[in-house]
Formats: C-alpha cells, sequence, structure tokens
C-alpha cells in the first residue's frame, strides 16, 4: 500500500509540475494576450511597424491571442531588447521589436551594457529587409551644409545631426561616415525617440537626422514634397542608388578604399535586418515554431499589406532563417573589421564628434 501512495503522489507531481510547453499551443495562447515590447516611444517608424503587426499576427497564431503594444523606449532600444533576453517570460507570451543595429552590436561587442547573445534569440524574422527602402541622410536647407560635398569640406562648420541611445542606426552610420568617408558631423545624442527628432529639426535644434525612407514617407510625407524644409543629401543601406533618388550619392561611392567598403558592407548587411521581431531565447519549441509562422504569415497577409502601402512603409521580409544567416555572416566578418567597427561605434564619440 505504501508502495502504492508514493507511485500516486508521484504521478500528482509529475502533472503538478509539468513543463508548459506540455501544454497545446492553441490551448497555451486561447484567451491571452500576448504582449509586444517595443524599444522606441509612440510614433515612430519602428512603432508603426509594431503596432502593424500587432493588428495582424494574432489571427494567426493558433488560439489567435490578442496583441498588446508595450512601449519601452530607453538607448536606442537597448533597454527593451536586454529586457527580452533577460527578464520577459520564456513561454511565448512576449515578442519584441527593436533596433537593427541591436544583432550587430551584439556580434560586436565592446559595450558593457549589451546583456543579450543575438544568436540565442528565437527570432521570428524582419518585417522589412532594405530591399526596396534605403536609408537617408535629411538635412534642413537653411543649414549651412547644402549638400554631401559641403559635408565633405574639412574645416568648416559641422553638419549637427540628432540621434537616440549608443548602438541606434542612425547614430552608428553617422559616426562612422564621418570618421572613413569622412564628413564634417556633429552627433547630437540621447534623443528619447524619433518623434523627438523630427520636433528638434522643426525647431532649428540640430540640421538634420538619418532614418529610413520608408519611415519618413509614413512619419513626415510632406518632407518629399516640393517646399519641403528638407532634403536628402545622402543614401547608404544599399550598394545602389534608390531610383526615387537618382541623383543623390551612396556611401559606397564615397568610399575612399576598399577597406572602408569592407566596413560599409558590413554595415549594410546588418541593415538588412531593418524591422527585426524575435521572442526571448529558450521558449518551447513549438511555440517557436507557431510564432514564427504567424510572423510570416502576417507580413503575407493582403491586408496587411495593404495596410503598409497606405501608410508608405516597406513590406520585404525574411523569415528567422534569413535572420540567422545574416547574423551568422556578421559573426564571420573578418576580425579587423569587425574591431575598426567596434572602434567607431564605441569609441568615436570620445573624439568629441
Amino acid at each position: 500500500m505504501k508502495r502504492i501512495l508514493l507511485a500516486a503522489t508521484a504521478l500528482v507531481a509529475s502533472f503538478l509540475h509539468a513543463p508548459a510547453q506540455a501544454q497545446p499551443v492553441d490551448d497555451f495562447y486561447r484567451g491571452r494576450n500576448l504582449m509586444l515590447v517595443v524599444g522606441y516611444g509612440p510614433g515612430g517608424g519602428y512603432d508603426v511597424y509594431a503596432r502593424v503587426m500587432a493588428r495582424f499576427i494574432g489571427r494567426h497564431v493558433p488560439g489567435n491571442p490578442n496583441v498588446v503594444v508595450q512601449n519601452m523606449p530607453g538607448a536606442g532600444s537597448l533597454l527593451a531588447t536586454n529586457f527580452l533576453y533577460n527578464t520577459a517570460p520564456k513561454e511565448g507570451s512576449t515578442i519584441g521589436a527593436f533596433a537593427r543595429d541591436m544583432a550587430l552590436m551584439g556580434v560586436l561587442g565592446g559595450n558593457a551594457n549589451t546583456r543579450f547573445d543575438p544568436q540565442k534569440f528565437t527570432w521570428l524574422g524582419t518585417v522589412a529587409s532594405g530591399a526596396d527602402d534605403a536609408y537617408l541622410m535629411i538635412a534642413r536647407k537653411d543649414s549651412v551644409i547644402k549638400s554631401i560635398a559641403d559635408a565633405r569640406k574639412p574645416g568648416g562648420p559641422p553638419l549637427v545631426l540628432g540621434g537616440t541611445g549608443e548602438g541606434a542606426g542612425g547614430n552608428d552610420w553617422a559616426n562612422m561616415l564621418r570618421d572613413t568617408i569622412p564628413l564634417n558631423l556633429k552627433m547630437i545624442a540621447g534623443y528619447p525617440d524619433s518623434a523627438a527628432m523630427f520636433l528638434a529639426i522643426e525647431r532649428r535644434e540640430i540640421d538634420g537626422r538619418s532614418l529610413d525612407y520608408s519611415s519618413l514617407k509614413s512619419s513626415r510625407p510632406d518632407w518629399l514634397k516640393p517646399g519641403s524644409p528638407v532634403h536628402v543629401i545622402l543614401q547608404f543601406g544599399r550598394r545602389t542608388r534608390h531610383p526615387d533618388f537618382p541623383d543623390i550619392p551612396t556611401a559606397l561611392e564615397l568610399a575612399p578604399n576598399d577597406r572602408v567598403r569592407q566596413l560599409i558592407d558590413m554595415a549594410e548587411l546588418s541593415n538588412t535586418l531593418s524591422r527585426p521581431f524575435a521572442a526571448p531565447p529558450g521558449i518551447p519549441d513549438d511555440r517557436a515554431r507557431a510564432l514564427q509562422l504567424a510572423f510570416m504569415a502576417a507580413c503575407n497577409d493582403p491586408e496587411l499589406r495593404a495596410e503598409a502601402e497606405k501608410l508608405r512603409i516597406d513590406i520585404s521580409p525574411l523569415d528567422a532563417a534569413g535572420v540567422r544567416d545574416v547574423i551568422d555572416k556578421l559573426a564571420a566578418t573578418p576580425k579587423d573589421v569587425r574591431d575598426w567597427m567596434r572602434q567607431i561605434r564605441y569609441e568615436s564619440d570620445k573624439k568629441g564628434g
């Protein structure tokens, strides 16, 4: 009898402590909130993409959870990235959207505040790979810098650009181009989000900034029309000129030598993770696969595509395997190029920029 009681107790305990992954995926998500953490404040490009995704991914996840967006701005989305990796529940109830440069930051190392391994995230994919987009440097037309040629003149007044926290794409591109092409730039970092930088340009606190063409079309479409207070002076993140900017040079065109071109190539490879989405590491395999399939299904949902067209945002997705391939290639970049990139990212601001 004692042996039977012990066996029964063990059986009950096994049910009480059964791993969460034993629960069917649809049962787990049915009636649940799926939290989508965004590493920036409301109104910017990443927030726009996250809210579009939030409206559609739930319909493709088994059990159809309600998707709730939570903004977590800070340090160019590093705060949200660290949260997703270290603190968020690892049972599949939380996903996140953060800066394209976070994967590169993790690969490079060198930042004591980086507490994640990009190769261990549960990647869902990226909504945009930049295939039909461009990263643009824009400047006020009434600034002292009228063209990229002006910004290349040594000894003149600098073009003052705004940026968010360390590790944000706009900051790092500007620092890299300043130190390699070179350009006469001054970075004013620390703006909380994209909306704050737009306002700073309108108030003439800064001359300009860097951002995606798709974000500019979505957030400030009037700035692309005649009479706009700004103009595009450089494009990067792509190997050829965007057809909408045939007269604006690319960063690669201005690279003075092969070593600089290697550096720009690495940055542009990182840029293909234009709007990445991930879940924490270690979530149950069946839920990870369900989220990955739902993410790609949402990207290809005709209704999402129609909404994206109205918002003028780029939808050119890569799946989870595509994201992992990009990260593996970043990690395989020659060490001397990675070391140079790390130096530019984490030491260039000490020069007084």
